[in-house]
């Protein structure tokens, strides 16, 4: 998954970034909302960590907005802001979740998933799709009975896939999703990583088929060109 963290505490922001870099997620940073808005600009992300008090305004306001328009991304607010008056404000404005300054990592890792089964509209770690299992908290997928383990950018692959079985993703839409800004990948990478969850989706009903000149998508076997 693709994060982007609005935070300015610089010591913060390394370590959630590298906490989520563990499980695999990629992170980008912004110091403050006016990067913020531009990341959201040039990307899409699967989820924003959002801070309250920042030097160039006042996070509250941006989540308004941002839920004003069109973008549905789920928002967890970070806040050092301990009252119920303040917490149950940042959910009637359109939070997803919030989580209370200091916090735990575990607890952050935690909300962030439980965020994301939402979106998907479920309540269990495993998706499916066909006879193929895939669980991005065990990092497994399991298909006709045999469970292979994924690497970060095989598990990564899979999780974009199965957020919209059927849909076309191009080269260059999987590098935004596999890669952070400051990492200098060419395009040919993903067929890489396509190729080895090719091979873990084997004896299966489920395929990765290469759309020519457009990109990738996961379907059923017997369907498509």
């Amino acid at each position: 998954m693709r994060f982007l963290l609005i935070e300015d505490n610089a010591k913060l922001a390394a370590a959630v970034v590298d906490r989520l870099g563990l499980d695999g997620h990629v992170v980008d940073s912004a110091e403050d909302l006016a990067t913020g808005v531009h990341c959201l600009e040039h990307t899409t992300y699967d989820l924003i960590l959002l801070d309250i008090m920042l030097p160039d305004g006042d996070g509250r306001t941006f989540l308004e907005k941002h839920r004003t328009g069109e973008d549905t991304t789920p928002v967890i607010v970070l806040t050092a802001r301990s009252e119920v008056s303040d917490r149950v404000r940042v959910l009637d404005l359109g939070a997803d979740d919030y989580i209370t300054k200091p916090f735990d990592f575990a607890e952050l890792e935690a909300r962030c998933r439980a965020v994301l089964r939402r979106r998907h509209g479920s309540a269990r770690n495993e998706l499916r799709f066909e006879d193929v299992v895939f669980d991005p908290l065990g990092g497994t997928v399991t298909v006709d009975g045999r469970t292979e383990e994924l690497r970060n950018r095989e598990l990564r692959l899979l999780e974009v896939f199965f957020s919209a079985p059927d849909r076309i993703f191009s080269k260059s839409q999987l590098v935004d999703r596999l890669f952070s800004y400051d990492e200098d990948v060419s395009e040919n990478a993903i067929e890489v990583y396509v190729g080895r969850v090719r091979k873990k989706l084997q004896g299966g009903r489920v395929r990765i088929e290469t759309i020519r000149g457009v990109g990738y998508r996961m379907s059923r076997l017997g369907t498509g060109p």
